[in-house]
C-alpha cells in the first residue's frame, strides 16, 4: 500500500543524530536504504523543513540524509565567518564520513546553491542534483530582487549588521508573529504556514549565538553565481521552481534554460501557484517530480 505524504509525515519519527565536524556539533537524520540522497535546507531552516519529503523519498527506495548546516537548526551556532565555502566543506566532509558513494544533492534556496557548488567543485561525490528555487548567492545580489525588495533588503542588511541595532532587530524579526508574516509572503497557500512550521524556524533562533550567525550570513560574500557554475556541471540536474516566488523569481530559470540549450542534462519544472518552498507547500507535487526524475536519470546513468 502506498501511503500519502501526510500519512507518512504523521507516522514517522525522525531520529536526530549528531556528527562532530571541526569540534562543532552537526545534527542530521537518515532514513531508508538504497541510493543516497542528501537534503540541504535553506536560510533559517533545518532538517524539519524536509519532514514532508524524507519519508516519501525513503519509501521510494532511497537512503535519505538531511543535515542541519552549521549555524542552523540543531547544529552549533559557531562564532565564525560564514560562507558558502564553509558549508560546502562541511557537506563534502559529511559525505566522506557518512556516505562514501556518489549521492544526489537536493537543496532549497541557499541549499540548492550549495548543492550546485558541490556538483561543480566535487563531481566525484555526486550523482546528480535537484535545485528547488535556487538562490543566486548566499546574500542577495540587487539584480536578483524585485525593485521594491532591493531597497528594503539594502536598508535591512545595514541595520542588522550594526552593533547598535542588530540585536534589537533580530529579536523583533524572530518573534513568531513576524515569522508567520514572512512566511505568508513566500508561501502562496497560507494553510501551509502551520504552527509547526513557525516553531521549526523560531526554536533555533533562541539558541545562544543565533543572532551573530544571522548577522554574519547577511554580511557574507554571496559566493559563486549559478551561471558561473553551470559550465562545470557534468551531472544531471532537476530544476524545480515555485513560479510565484517573490524572493527568487521564476526568471531565475533562464540561465538553466540556456544551459539546457547548450547541451547540459537539465529538466526544468515550474510549479504554478507555489512560492519559495514548494517542497513544503506542495510536497506531493515536488516528491512525485523528484522520484520520477531519480528513477529515469539514475537508471540511465547506471
Amino acid at each position: 500500500m502506498t501511503l500519502t505524504t501526510q500519512q507518512l509525515v504523521t507516522t514517522t519519527y525522525f531520529e536526530k543524530l549528531i556528527w562532530t565536524w571541526r569540534n562543532h556539533k552537526i545534527q542530521y537524520t537518515v532514513m531508508g536504504t538504497g541510493q543516497p540522497l542528501v537534503l540541504v535546507h535553506g536560510f533559517g531552516a533545518s532538517i524539519g523543513h524536509w519532514r514532508k519529503n524524507i519519508p516519501v523519498l525513503a519509501s521510494a527506495g532511497y537512503k535519505v540524509f538531511a543535515v542541519d548546516l552549521l549555524g542552523f537548526g540543531g547544529s552549533d551556532k559557531a562564532p565564525i565567518d560564514y560562507s558558502t565555502e564553509v558549508w560546502v566543506e562541511l557537506l563534502k566532509d559529511f559525505w566522506t564520513d557518512q556516505i562514501q558513494q556518489p549521492a544526489v544533492f537536493i537543496g532549497n534556496s541557499i541549499g540548492a546553491l550549495l548543492s550546485l557548488i558541490v556538483l561543480a567543485e566535487h563531481p566525484e561525490i555526486s550523482a546528480g542534483g535537484v535545485l528547488i528555487n535556487s538562490a543566486g548567492g548566499l546574500s542577495h545580489r540587487p539584480h536578483e530582487l524585485n525593485p521594491p525588495l532591493r531597497i528594503v533588503m539594502a536598508a535591512f542588511n545595514r541595520v542588522v549588521r550594526s552593533p547598535m541595532t542588530g540585536k534589537f532587530v533580530f529579536n523583533r524579526i524572530r518573534q513568531k508573529s513576524q515569522i508567520r508574516r514572512t512566511l505568508y509572503q513566500v508561501y502562496r497557500d497560507r494553510s501551509a504556514v502551520t504552527d509547526e512550521l513557525v516553531d521549526l524556524l523560531y526554536t533555533p533562533s533562541c539558541d545562544p549565538g543565533a543572532q551573530q550567525v544571522f548577522a554574519s550570513i547577511l554580511s557574507a560574500p554571496p559566493g559563486p553565481e549559478p551561471k558561473e557554475l553551470l559550465p562545470k556541471i557534468e551531472r544531471p540536474l532537476l530544476v524545480i521552481w515555485g513560479a510565484d516566488d517573490p524572493w527568487t523569481p521564476i526568471t531565475g530559470v533562464k540561465i538553466y534554460e540556456k544551459a539546457l540549450e547548450n547541451g547540459k542534462d537539465i529538466k526544468i519544472v515550474p510549479i504554478p501557484g507555489a512560492g519559495h518552498c514548494p517542497h513544503d507547500e506542495v510536497p506531493d507535487v515536488v516528491n512525485a517530480q523528484i522520484v520520477d526524475w531519480l528513477a529515469q536519470r539514475l537508471e540511465v546513468r547506471g
